[in-house]
């Protein structure tokens, strides 16, 4: 299964390694990893610079575009990190799920880690984490939000850390405060796995997912979602200007639209 990450303008694609694409997909420069990389995460205000999650364990640093790498995991607990990502607004800020345990953080790129939350409790049981994303919107707590896809949909949480909650309208001080979440009008559906999240940094209202039944988008923050395309998808990325601009894996290729999912073309099989 690829991972998908914009760095710049430049399409990072991995898996059991790293391919970058400085022309829109039409060429591709393999690149050494450290092992299977499950999980990218890149930052808008640090080109460069890419947080890889490794499914032998552990999280590697590069600065350089994914020329060189550094393994960063000191303190984190072992096992195969399924997510990553860097805080909006934060790029020294990581955070990073594990497979069996919970969601972690490090303010440090990874020098240092510690547990930020439990895995969330939904559908009866407790769920891994197998997607993440910061999201640069107020919670109404002081900061902003995680979002969180997992075996069992959709889930976020403040950066805070106070608990898990489902996505609604309002903050997260009005959920605290009403206890019961009013159904969304349109939310995912209910019960699929959510491989991928991608919230657009020149637009963080603009989320995409990316599922079984293909990939979705909300223009409100996770609130209303609607079906932009079928198919099997593994992985969604946004370039971080054009928020119209995304890249998914579909059904085992991967394609590229430039008006938000509107209409698609498909790149260079990988």
């Amino acid at each position: 299964m690829v991972t998908l990450a914009f760095d710049g303008d430049a399409l990072l694609a991995a898996g059991s390694d790293l391919l970058r694409s400085d022309d829109g997909g039409s060429s591709w420069t393999a690149l050494p990893v450290p092992a299977v990389v499950p999980a990218l995460a890149t930052h808008p205000e640090r080109p460069g610079r890419i947080i890889a999650g490794l499914a032998s364990g552990g999280v590697a640093l590069s600065e350089d575009g994914g020329r060189t790498w550094e393994g960063r995991s000191r303190g984190l607990t072992e096992g195969k990190v399924d997510a990553v990502a860097m805080a909006a607004g934060q790029p020294d800020m990581i955070y990073a799920s594990v497979q069996g345990d919970g969601l972690w953080k490090s303010e440090d790129v990874g020098q240092n880690w510690s547990l930020a939350m439990d895995r969330p409790w939904l559908a009866d049981a407790e769920r891994d984490l197998l997607a993440l994303t910061s999201v640069d919107l107020a919670t109404g707590m002081g900061g902003i939000w995680i979002y969180a896809g997992t075996p069992a949909g959709l889930t976020r949480v403040p950066d805070c850390f106070c608990r898990w909650q489902d996505v609604q309208p309002g903050d997260a001080m009005d959920a605290l405060v009403s206890g019961d979440a009013p159904p969304s009008e349109a939310p995912l559906p209910a019960g699929d796995p959510i491989h991928a999240l991608a919230s657009a940094p020149s637009a963080p209202e603009t989320l995409y997912a990316a599922l079984p039944s293909g990939i979705w988008t909300s223009r409100d923050g996770g609130v209303v979602w609607s079906h932009l395309v079928y198919g099997y998808a593994s992985a969604v990325a946004v370039h971080p200007v054009d928020p119209n601009h995304i890249v998914a894996a579909l059904d085992g290729g991967l394609k590229q639209s430039r008006d938000g999912g509107a209409t698609w073309s498909a790149l260079a099989v990988i």
